[in-house]
């Protein structure tokens, strides 16, 4: 159910407004990473502390900068754990201020990390943080960027994390210019910071790249989605959902192929009299009140309409799709329709009305048939002539379904016995005496 209702909302919305969805979902799923990323982080740095507390203590001569880092890691946990709760609320909302939203929280997280820097150089007055591996924790925000799928976003994030990297260094240089310079205590230089700030720029440009290029390939994959889907609508106006889905997965078959079908012919008796009886209005409701109902049953019972013939119609059971029995889903489709045929009369939802449908069983050529202007999937072979042929002996038989022995020996034993043999009969387009069974009216409510 709620596959359907997603597949139906995606029909409905703009490729944009699915883009917008879609990056919500991925700005949630980046606010995990990023909880899970930093968690990690913290962790591996206490235990690199563990083993090198000595050097560590010599670098800094307290301990707040690790302290921080942990400070830092739960604020930034306790902020993307909002991000992601607000996200999974107020997704409309994001998706209305989407881009606001964006540039806030990229601004927040690169400011964030800076805050955490310059709180350790104001309490260790100590520039080595700068060139120590914690700085590269800006690199992770500019990776997680390429999941906004906005290459504009990520070289902001690069630029942002560059801008704020050099001016914190510029300022912290200068104001500890006095501090000794020796091994431990290295003097941080214009290259060291410049250069990182080229390398931050130039990771925001690359992940904007990679941003931009996975963004066109989901575009793309989306159009096609829903070209398909238009495709899928266009023809199942015209003809079954099924047959437009089996024209698109296996385009192999329009050239042509075999297979053992069981065709179905319906036919609305009296229907001339009718028509010259009543309005071209009335005519189109009484159709479409029969073929609404009718249309239904033949679709639960796995098969297709493949054409409309003004007072009839000819259904297929096996072709594009066969499930189960096919000649038995053909035979409980019919009894169907003549039984709510006989309701709908019997409640006056419908005029007086009867019936005849006529079934066989064999192999069918099924495939695109036309001009390069103008194709039709069409089933066809001697089977069609077949079962239009017999669906006439209806009238021959006074009877509302016949069905060939093809049909019959397909049947389950207790489906078989409600079906009276009769006696071979000549069709025209069948060399051959064919063996018929009608149904048995009277017995039909034990046919289950």
């Amino acid at each position: 159910m709620k596959e359907r209702k997603q597949k139906k909302m995606q029909k409905t919305l703009s490729v944009n407004e699915l883009f917008s969805i879609e990056i919500s979902k991925s700005e949630r799923l980046r606010a995990l990473l990023l909880i899970g990323l930093l968690a990690l982080e913290a962790f591996l740095l206490i235990v690199i502390y563990l083993f090198y507390s000595e050097q560590y203590y010599t670098l800094f001569n307290t301990r707040i900068a690790l302290y921080a880092i942990l400070i830092f890691t739960v604020i930034i946990i306790i902020y993307e754990s909002l991000v992601h709760y607000f996200l999974g609320k107020r997704i409309l909302l994001f998706t209305k201020h989407r881009y606001v939203f964006a540039y806030l929280n990229v601004f927040s997280e690169i400011s964030l990390l800076s805050v955490l820097f310059i709180f350790i150089l104001e309490y260790t007055h100590q520039t080595v943080i700068l060139q120590s591996p914690a700085t590269l924790t800006y690199f992770i925000f500019i990776v997680l960027s390429t999941l906004r799928l906005d290459a504009k976003l990520s070289v902001f994030t690069g630029i942002l994390a560059a801008f704020e990297f050099i001016a914190i260094s510029i300022y912290y240089s200068s104001q500890f210019s006095n501090v000794p310079v020796d091994r431990f205590h290295p003097d941080l230089t214009g290259m060291q910071y410049l250069g990182q700030g080229v390398i931050l720029i130039i990771s925001g440009i690359a992940a904007g790249f990679v941003a931009n290029l996975i963004k066109k390939k989901m575009i793309i994959s989306w159009e096609n989605v829903k070209e398909k889907n238009e495709i899928i609508d266009l023809f199942g106006q015209q003809i079954s959902p099924q047959i437009a889905t089996s024209i698109l997965a296996k385009k192999d078959e329009l050239s042509g192929a075999r297979k053992m079908v069981c065709v179905m012919f319906l036919d609305i008796r009296d229907f001339t009299p009718f028509v010259e009886s009543h309005t071209p209005e009335e005519v189109v409701t009484y159709l479409n009140k029969l073929f609404h109902f009718m249309i239904d049953i033949v679709q639960m019972h796995n098969g297709v309409i493949n054409q409309f013939l003004g007072d009839g119609f000819m259904a297929t059971f096996g072709a594009p799709v066969a499930n189960g029995n096919i000649s038995q889903n053909a035979v409980m489709a019919a009894r169907q329709i003549i039984e709510k045929v006989k309701s709908e009369n019997e409640t006056g939802n419908i005029p007086k009305t009867r019936i005849g449908i006529g079934l066989h069983y064999g192999q069918a050529v099924i495939g695109n048939i036309g001009s390069s202007l103008r194709k039709q999937y069409s089933i066809t072979g001697s089977v069609v002539i077949i079962a239009s042929r017999i669906e006439q002996l209806n009238k021959t038989y006074n009877a509302q379904l016949t069905i060939s022995e093809q049909v019959f020996n397909q049947l389950e034993p207790e489906k078989q016995v409600v079906f009276i043999p009769q006696q071979p009969v000549m069709v025209k387009g069948y060399n051959q005496t064919l063996s018929i069974y009608i149904l048995d009216e009277e017995n039909m409510k034990n046919f289950n």
